[in-house]
Order: structure tokens, then sequence, then C-alpha cells
């Protein structure tokens, strides 16, 4: 074998949160196993490395969170309140979230294998905790979580990607970074291995199967512009600059059949002056996700979406679209300080776009780019309105709304009366693409007849037919840790019988 081929059972491209879990359930099963990461390795993991941590699993009470959560003491649990998050709870979440289009195949295994793979993850080293004033709120001295988010990885991304590489290290797992893949080896037998780029030279690299686990096309701004449409080019881009659409690209130029929504995405609200792509050194806290208990306010000074129409981990993934088609593709979030201490972190953060002001007058000058006698007549309008005599309570649907307006607000509709007024400036984040593969419940790759295309299989973003229109939050990581490990079985397996 030339020093221009390398050999092993699986090929894994893509070092991320999916690609591991495949590796590792490929290492399980006996495979020796090569991971291809296109990044070097300070940028490792993909999105992955770049999320909160949300990971939305199904839990039956507080025995199930404790087994994900072995630490947590009866002294944690005496203020908390965490209910249940059902698979029945999650179908309908996934359905209502969908319009009932995701594939029905793939969010059962997606959903009834998310407890089994969380506990998976936790015997490799991956750690949870609670997701304290992510999807829970301390109200009336207790906390409570709601949203099916009471469970997210410790760390977030960047410790998730950690404990998988520590894992990949303990397997002797080798990680080829800087080496990007440019095509699959193919023939009328199937998938036998990948071309790539490695240190300046193409390599053959050869393999029984292949898993491609390297993202959709959120970082490629021709193929968002073709796909998602006029002014996508433009987005902000919240994660990786590696995820350029290649491996659903050359699973395409083989026969793969494409699916799902091509014209969706995940796109969050996203500081307007982040630069063009994710930052590690401020990593998940660009976003700003508690426009629930603010206005929106876009260039002509005007509300555009239903601020409260839902818990911000239903609306958030679409919301950043809403803010790309205002004028400028920007908005303002408006606080007053009765909700000032239910922000976030990422609202404290040094590089962070905001103003703030004694009165609505001197925050409408300082509104840039906005219609300031618009914006005063608009939140005059939104604090007149009349509302239900129903107590704020952030943790519930509370059904503090506006009546009688254009656009009203339907929950958490507190006036905006109480200074100093403070403002946020957002654009839209994109954070992966909804379009891509069409893959069965073995993670196999399927070609335009809906047969199995022998050798390939995929998992994570690249995988299609799982999210349309819209998102829960935690369940990209769910499905692919469900579906890399699904994945890496069967490569395992298929790489034996060969």
């Amino acid at each position: 074998m030339s020093s221009d081929e390398l050999e092993t059972d699986v090929v894994v491209v893509g070092a991320g949160n999916a690609g591991a879990a495949a590796a590792v359930a490929a290492r399980e099963q006996g495979a020796r196993v090569m991971m291809l990461e296109a990044a070097p390795e300070d940028q490792r993991g993909g999105n992955s490395t770049y999320v909160g941590g949300m990971f939305r699993v199904v839990y039956n009470g507080v025995d199930d969170v404790r087994q994900l959560i072995p630490d947590l003491t009866d002294a944690d649990l005496a203020n908390i309140d965490l209910d249940t998050y059902t698979e029945a709870q999650y179908f309908d979440d996934v359905g209502r979230l969908t319009q009932f289009r995701a594939d029905p195949d793939l969010t059962e295994v997606m959903i009834r294998q998310s407890f089994d793979t969380a506990r998976w993850m936790q015997s490799k080293g991956v750690r949870f905790q609670l997701a304290y004033g992510v999807h829970g709120y301390k109200h009336n001295n207790r906390f409570k979580f709601w949203g099916g988010g009471a469970v997210q990885i410790w760390g977030g991304g960047p410790e998730l990607v950690n404990a998988w590489h520590a894992r990949l290290q303990r397997e002797n797992i080798s990680v080829l970074y800087g080496t990007p893949t440019l095509s699959l080896l193919y023939d009328d037998d199937g998938v036998k291995g990948v071309l790539a780029k490695r240190e300046g030279k193409t390599t053959r690299i050869l393999a029984k199967a292949v898993v491609l686990a390297c993202g959709g096309f959120e970082s490629n701004a021709e193929m968002r512009a073709r796909y998602l449409g006029p002014g996508w080019d433009l987005a902000k881009v919240r994660g990786t600059k590696y995820n350029t659409g290649g491996g659903i690209n050359m699973a395409l130029a083989i026969g793969a059949m494409p699916t799902g929504h091509w014209s969706g995405c995940h796109a969050t609200e996203w500081d307007m002056n982040a630069p063009p792509f994710g930052d590690l050194t401020v990593g998940d806290s660009f976003q700003k996700h508690q426009y629930p208990f603010c206005i929106y306010i876009n260039a002509n000074g005007e509300r555009f979406v239903d601020e409260g129409a839902d818990f911000h981990t239903f609306t958030y993934a679409k919301y950043g679209g809403e803010v790309l088609k205002q004028p400028g593709q920007f908005a303002w979030q408006v606080f007053d300080q009765k909700t000032a201490h239910l922000l976030r972190e990422d609202y404290r953060i040094k590089r962070i776009t905001k103003v703030q002001a004694d009165t609505l007058e001197e925050l409408a000058q300082k509104l840039e780019g906005v219609n300031a006698d618009k914006f005063l007549d608009t939140v005059k309008a939104y604090n007149a309105a009349p509302r239900p005599d129903a107590p704020f309570d952030p943790n519930i649907l509370d059904g503090l709304c506006t009546q009688g307006l254009a656009l009203n607000k339907s929950n958490w509709a507190l006036p905006l009366d109480k200074p100093p007024y403070h403002a946020y400036g957002v654009t839209g984040g994109i954070t992966f693409t909804f379009g891509g593969l069409m893959i069965n419940t073995r993670s196999e790759v399927q070609d335009t007849a809906e047969r199995s295309i022998p050798g390939l299989y995929a998992a994570g973003e690249l995988v299609g037919g799982l999210y349309y229109h819209n998102y829960g939050s935690g369940s990209g990581l769910v499905s692919g840790a469900v579906f890399g490990r699904i994945a890496g079985r069967e490569a395992a397996k298929l790489a034996k019988a060969k």
C-alpha cells in the first residue's frame, strides 16, 4: 500500500457528536475505525462545539433524571418541579412543530432510543446536568422546568466534544485533522472508502463502510441562496465554517436520495455584530433567546412576531428566520426592569450590541436604524392594550396577553413601563439546514429508488426528514447521537461480514 493510500474497516467523516457516537459504537463492535475531520484540531467537532448542550430526552420522572445526573441530591430536588417528558409528549411536540411532516419511522427511533442513548453516552464519559436558567426559572421560590428541557450536557458543546474525544483516544481511534473528504469511492458493489486531502496530498482511504456525519450546508453561502432563498447568503453562521454540504453532495453524486425540507433551516436570534462564523471564544453566547419577555422591534419601529406565542424552546429556531425577513435583516429586543432578572448570561457578555436609557423617548434615539416615532407609537399601543387579570409566570403559558392589537402577544405581555429600558440588537444566525440525505432506521443511506446504498451510512445534520419548518431545542444532539450510534454499529457489522 502506497503512502497515498490507507485502509481501515470503517471511515467516519466528521468528528462532532454524531461522528464520535458512530466511531465509538463501531469500535464497540470490534471494527478498526478512522475519523476524518476537515477542521484543524483546535476547531474540531463541527457545530457540536458551539451548542448550548440541551438534550431533549424522554424522562418519566425524577428517577430517570437521577440516572442521568447521579450527583443530584435530595436537597437539590427539594425546590424543583421536574414533572415528566414522556414519549407521548415528545411525539406531540415533534408533530406540532414540523406540521406532522417528520418521518414517522425515524422520529420513533429518535424518541424511543433517546434515554438509552443518553445512558450509553454517560457510560462513555459524557456528563449531564439540569438546565437551570435555560429551560427553568425560579418563581415563587421553586425552579420549574418546562417544555421537555430539564437535561443538558455538562459544560455545553465544548465539554461534549472533549468528552467524546477523550473516549476516542482511549479506544485508540485515530482522527486525521485538516483532512477534508473529497468524494466517495464507489463501484457496482457499493461504497469502498473515500478520497480525501491529507497533508496536501490526495489520499485514497479504503474501507468496508463509510459513515457520513459532517454536517449540513449552512456554511455554504451559495447553497444557502440556492435552497433557502434570497438573502440567506447574507446570514451569519452560528457555528463552524466547515459545514459546507460536502457530505451531502458526495452522496448525491453516487445516487443518494435527497429528502426533507431543503428550503428550511434552524435559524436563531444572534447578535447583529457577531462575526460571519462562530467564535469559539464566545461559543453559544451570541444567542439572544429571552424575547418572550420583551417586544421585538424592526427598522420600521413595528412589532413583527408574537413574542409570547410559546416557550422559546419551540420558537427560537424559526424566529431567527423571521428577523432575517425584516428590513436590513435586523431587529431590537426591548426590555424593562420587570423581566431583567430573567435574562441569561448571554445578555451580559462583553461583546454585545446593547443600548440603555431611562426613558422610552431617549431609548428611541439610541435604536440604530429604527424609525423612532413609530417605535414610540408601537410601545404606547402595546402598553395601552387591554389584558386579562392573569399573574405573570415565566414557567407556564400564563395567558397574560394583549387584546385588540393587529399583532397580539399571547403570553407574558407585561407593559414596558419600568425603567431603565434596555435593548439588544439581533439578526438571524443559521445553525443547520433541514434538507439532507434519506436514511432508513438502520442509518443506511437510500438511493433514488429507496434502496440502501451498500456500505454508506449517515447521521447528524446531513440527515433529512426529521425537521420541517421548526425545531425543538436539544433534539439535534439527540438525533445525532441516536443515529450516529446506530450507523457505527451497523457499519461495523457490515465490515465484519465482509
